[in-house]
This record gives structure tokens, sequence and C-alpha cells, in this order.
């Protein structure tokens, strides 16, 4: 059975979310409950999504508002003693009011210790948006502080399975990055592996098994059209898009070993990246667009290397172990993210590209699949916890974590998706 499903068809049951782990060195910041002039949804409360986007993001320490000294709503109304009293280092103010079916949030953030205010702007959502309206204020103060764009408005994709009377069902579902608003996208009864998304958002290229082999799909997410464009025989597996969204890498094994090759989206055509009697598979490109990481057994075991451009020699990357698998790069060409085993145990781990050194990253042991948030800052991983498939969100250095179990059923292959201006 195969079930295809548009935008506005609501999951089975969201994630949930669970943190783990906090920074040690998190920013306080206090998020103070926004006023409200007209009749505000009750179920979002927009500082409430603010609160807690900073809060899994690892990097900043909300200050609970129960033990704020006032709850001013604008900036004449922020007294900085108080607040340096209370340890914080910066406040956020704001103001919701409804007209209409539209919410305007006008908000304000302020250093305390300098006494000035670094951000102020408006914005606005339909009634029904409010979690996007608060989303989008999550970005700006990340962004303000920080300096690195938020990612708090960005999107998941994932496959959840669930098993009723022992048969198996396999969804792909795409919800908030907090796990909320989750949609399933394809339903089916055979398995749904590695979703990777366009780079303007809209659409998700994966494989499926629905006709009893593997197979590539491109996915239109707004419609729900789909298109099947790897169907050879042998392997079809790991696509992965290039910055431009013309074409796809993807693994094949139609001339009798699994190579990489490039396919243009629009023609078919296809060009063999790889050619080398071991397995050549997860391929991935890097920041430039023009290399690309794949793992290769060529030197015994699974191993990362890189190749600078299509047609140069590859490099191997990886050396801390008999396995390091699915290469994930950064947006800025600084790390590579993969998976690492060590002592029997399968951690997330990262390389400096520059100095060559090798950080694990990860505590728990049968991690697997991790996707780069599209700031660099964070990192999303399948792993067990307490028997159950869950999706792990941890610092990009390995600090913070939060967890997403679904709330029935298991969950892998995260990915996640750009920032789409």
């Amino acid at each position: 059975m195969l079930v295809v499903m548009t935008a506005g068809n609501p999951a089975n049951a969201e994630l949930l979310i669970r943190i783990t782990e906090g920074a040690d060195s998190a920013i306080p910041v206090a998020v103070v409950p926004f006023s409200e002039s007209g009749q505000i949804p009750s179920g979002d409360k927009v500082s409430n999504i603010v609160r807690d986007d900073l809060t899994m993001s690892g990097e900043f320490k909300p200050l609970p508002p129960e033990k704020m000294l006032s709850l001013p709503s604008k900036g004449d109304e922020v007294y900085f003693r108080d607040w340096r009293l209370l340890g914080q280092r910066y406040v956020l103010v704001g103001q919701l009011t409804r007209t209409g079916d539209k919410i305007e949030a006008r908000y304000e953030l302020f250093d305390v210790n300098r006494e000035e205010r670094i951000l102020g702007a408006t914005a606005s959502s339909s009634v029904n948006s409010t979690r996007s309206l608060a989303h989008h204020i999550s970005d700006k103060v990340y962004e303000a502080i920080t300096g690195v764009p938020g990612a708090f408005s960005t999107k998941l994709a994932y496959v959840t399975l669930q098993r009723s009377g022992g048969e198996p069902m396999y969804r792909l579902q795409v919800s908030d990055v907090d796990g909320k608003r989750a949609r399933v996208r394809l339903e089916s009864d055979e398995p749904i592996l590695s979703p990777a998304w366009s780079p303007d958002g809209k659409r998700l290229a994966y494989v499926s098994f629905e006709t009893g082999k593997p197979a590539i799909y491109i996915h239109e997410l707004s419609s729900g059209n789909r298109t099947r464009v790897a169907d050879f025989r042998g392997l079809n597996s790991a696509p992965a898009w290039s910055p431009d969204g013309r074409s796809l890498l993807l693994t094949l094994s139609k001339d009798g070993n699994a190579e990489v090759y490039k396919m243009d989206i629009q023609s078919r055509s296809l060009k063999r990246l790889t050619n080398h009697w071991s397995i050549d598979t997860e391929p991935t490109w890097d920041h430039t667009g023009k290399g690309f990481f794949f793992t290769s057994d060529r030197s015994g075991g699974p191993q990362i290397y890189h190749k600078s451009s299509e047609d140069a020699e590859p490099r191997r990357i990886t050396f801390g172990s008999r396995y390091n698998a699915r290469p994930r790069p950064d947006d800025d060409g600084k790390y590579v993210y993969y998976v690492h085993q060590r002592d029997q145990a399968f951690h997330i781990a990262r390389t400096n590209l520059q100095t060559e050194e090798e950080t694990i990253l990860t505590r728990t042991g049968s991690d697997e699949s991790p996707s780069v948030s599209p700031n660099g800052r964070m990192l999303i991983y399948a792993t067990k916890q307490s028997g159950d498939s869950v999706l792990t969100v941890i610092a990009a250095d390995g600090g913070a974590a939060y967890s997403l179990p679904a709330s029935e059923g298991d969950v892998r292959e995260p990915a996640w998706s750009p920032i789409v201006k």
C-alpha cells in the first residue's frame, strides 16, 4: 500500500521534545511574556515558543517568567538595574495586536550591560500561523546576538516506523524543528530511506521500496506530485541535491559495482564520478558545490573521501577508526560530520578539514544519519533511547542536547531543510 499526501494532511503522531542536557556556557536571556491586544489564540504563546527555541539551541538559558521582577512590553518600561540584578545579558520585550485575521508583533531586544537596544522590528502572520511568527522572531533574536542566522523557521524531514499486528508502516513526515506541526507526506508498507531537501526547500528526494526494489523519487511537497528518477537494475540509493538544484548525486550499481553518479534532473543524463572495485556510496556535495564527499571501503573498511572536483583524485579524510561513514559537511567548509565506530559503539564525530583534528561529539552508542542545520550551529541524528529509535539534536560542538521521540513508533533518517529566504 502506498498513500501520497499533500501539505494539508495531518500526521498520526507528532514528535515530542525532551531536553536532555544543557550547556554550561549558555547566555542568560529574559524573554518577557508579550502583552496582548485583541483576541490572541491561547494555544501557541509566541513568547513561550521563542523561549523554547532559544533553549533548544543550547546557546541560551532563558529566565523563567516567574522569576522576573517586572513584565515590561516596550523599551521605556525596561529597568536595566533589575535585569542586571537577575544576572541577565539580554531582555526581549514585545506586544501582540490582532486586527481581523492578522496578528502583528512589535518586539525589541536590549543588551542589559550596555543599556542599549540592539534589535527593534515588526512582524505579522495570520491568526493560524503564530508558531511561524514566533520562529521568525527567534531567528532574528538569535542573529542579533550571535551574528549567525537562526534556523528555527526551517523544517525537519524524517521517517517513522510503526507496527500494527506485525505489519510495518513507514511514513515520511515533515515538521517544524521542534517537532510540532508534523505532516505525513508519504505512507507505505515498504521502507522509505534517505530523504534529502532541495535547495529551495520545495522538494524532497528519497529512496522508496514500494515496487519491491529501491528506486529514487523526487516529491513536490505542495502538490504531492512524485517523479521516479532512478530505477536502474540493482542499487539506487543516497540522493543528494546539488546547490543549484539542477542535479543529484546518487549511488548506482547498474554497471555491477556501487559507484557515485551525477544525474541531470531535467535530461536524466548520467555522469559516473567514481570508478573503483570497492563500494563507493553516500555522496554529498561540499560547500563549494564543485567537489563532494563520499564513503568508500577502498582502504579495507568504510572511510570518508573527498574529491575537490568531479574529475579530481579522491583524498582520504578519516583515519581515526576502522569505520567512518555517512559524511555530512557544513556550509562553511570547516567541518565534515559522520558516523564513527569506536569500541563496538557508533557515535557522531567530526573532522576539522583545516587541521585534520577529529572530535567525537556524542556519548550515545547507536548513532546514525547525521544532518547539519543550515546555519552550522546544530546537528540532528538518529539514535536509540530506552529501546526506541529517536532523533537527537546537539550543538555542533557536542554541547547541549535535546531529543525528539515519536509519540508512537520509531523515528529515523532525519534531514534538516535549508534556510529559504
